[in-house]
């Protein structure tokens, strides 16, 4: 029998805290004299009744963690929090429906960044950092979710990132706890040195704060219409190119340079990839802007790098509308929205490593065609490639492509034209946050989609966000089978 209470136990640890949370805006809207204060109140102790209530009937005698539970548990959390997380939003009166505010709540826990909600340089305060907390706090989650559950599942290659403090599942619940401290002091510092940069280059403290915790969880959300745009600055562009790239690389290896190991950072093959791709999409980014007159010298070099990084990281922040910079440059960034950044890392896509095996076996394939009786050994970071991960990153590639056709396919079906549905399946599997067109672009929202759209898009952003298989192995019938 399928035993619900280490699930449970979980799941309620988690709304509680996510209910504790909630008493951060309201203490803000009550500072700043905003009657909205009410809702995250109420939306607090009622996500915290459940919660506890959850862990109190569950907790007794749960000491492990089998895959099948696992699998569940995974999904599940992810659907909780945003279903709760909803709910103060709903209640803010800002959006027209629950539809609505579990599409933003799930694209702020999800780390995608997509909108729904129009007018936010007049929204109250409180609800601007529930936004930018929704985001912060699922960067942190998933951070710990790559290190403990991913590899285990072995979802997607994923088993290279493996950690010996989970060989098994029955490690997860004690050793996640541990982990999750180290992970969660690191976060927090870089959250505060994004935040006093921020501040040092002219944003207020409110803002500083809330795109440091957007931008190191590359989750995109902004409190102004405009996006990073709204402040036209270079020292706050630069700022957050640079803590975009920190938060897109794997933050285990930030765990070991405090450790006092901090050539591992330099030594891992997935960061130097990730910087040589950034690079060299931004020279090209750089001169066909400077070739077509749209920019030039620095100042398109500063943009061709803020929306390159935004977009291949998944984080979504905009400075200008890429889409009317012609046909190119709207091909090339839709193409590197699916890129993302490094395992182990809070941005999303399918993975800079993923793209390195896949290498490995080309190179490996053609080696063999020129020389039929040669030994060649796909390697990754310096380590044998097993044919196991190889599979896995295959299927998952050719999964992810399968998905994004079949969200475009139902997007279509809702009745929104073709770079809209293209373009939104790709951002919400990639958890970008932005599309293409004059709709769901960068410098529009998703609030005039119809529901049927907002909850296929929030679908997808599950679905990207947690690796694709965590989620589709619950529709196998024999996954359920004893």
């Amino acid at each position: 029998m399928f035993d619900l209470r280490p699930i449970l136990m979980v799941v309620g640890v988690l709304l509680a805290t996510l209910g504790a949370a909630m008493m951060v805006p309201a203490i803000i809207d009550i500072a700043f004299g905003h009657p909205g204060w009410q809702n995250f109140a109420v939306s607090g102790v009622l996500t915290l009744l459940v919660g506890a209530g959850l862990w109190t009937a569950s907790h007794r005698s749960v000491t492990t963690l089998t895959l099948r539970q696992a699998f569940v548990m995974t999904t599940l959390v992810w659907i909780a929090l945003s279903a709760f997380g909803a709910l103060p939003i709903y209640w803010s009166g800002m959006v027209p429906s629950y539809t609505d505010a579990f599409f933003e709540s799930i694209s702020g826990i999800t780390t995608t960044g997509a909108t729904v909600i129009e007018g936010l340089d007049k929204a109250p305060p409180g609800l601007l950092f529930w936004r930018a907390m929704l985001q912060w706090m699922g960067g942190l989650g998933i951070i710990v979710m790559a290190i403990a559950v991913f590899p285990m599942l072995q979802i997607g290659g994923m088993q290279l990132f493996k950690v010996e403090a989970f060989d098994t599942p029955e490690k997860i619940l004690p050793r996640a706890t541990q982990i999750s401290g180290s992970m969660t002091m690191v976060f927090i510092v870089l959250t505060a040195i994004c935040a006093i940069s921020y501040a040092m280059a002219g944003m207020s403290a409110m803002d500083a704060t809330m795109h440091a915790m957007t931008t190191v969880a590359t989750g995109g959300f902004s409190s102004h219409d405009q996006s990073i745009a709204f402040f036209d600055s270079a020292y706050v562009d630069w700022v957050a190119i640079i803590f975009m790239c920190i938060g897109s690389l794997p933050f285990l290896l930030y765990v070991k340079l405090v450790q006092g190991a901090p050539s591992a950072l330099f030594r891992d093959s997935q960061v130097r990839v990730f910087f040589m791709l950034l690079v060299f999409f931004t020279l090209i980014i750089w001169g066909f802007t400077a070739r077509g007159e749209i920019f030039s010298g620095s100042t398109g070099l500063r943009y061709a790098a803020f929306n390159v990084v935004s977009i291949m990281t998944g984080t979504g922040y905009a400075t200008a509308d890429y889409g009317t910079w012609g046909a190119f440059s709207v091909a090339f960034f839709f193409t590197i929205m699916f890129i993302g950044g490094c395992a182990g890392s809070t941005s999303c896509g399918i993975k800079v490593f993923r793209f390195q095996v896949l290498f490995e076996d080309l190179r490996q394939h053609l080696s063999r065609i020129v020389y039929p009786n040669g030994i060649f050994v796909k390697r990754f970071n310096g380590m044998p490639l097993s044919d196991s991960v190889s599979a896995a990153v295959l299927s998952f590639l050719f999964i992810y492509m399968v998905c994004f056709a079949v969200l475009a396919m139902l997007l279509s079906l809702t009745g929104l034209d073709n770079v809209t549905a293209f373009s939104g399946a790709a951002s919400a599997i990639s958890n970008v946050g932005p599309g293409l067109g004059a709709i769901i672009g960068p410098v529009g929202h998703y609030g005039s989609l119809n529901d049927p759209a907002k909850w296929i898009l929030a679908a997808g952003m599950l679905i990207g966000r947690l690796e694709l298989f965590a989620v589709l192995v619950l529709f196998i019938p024999q996954f359920w089978r004893s």
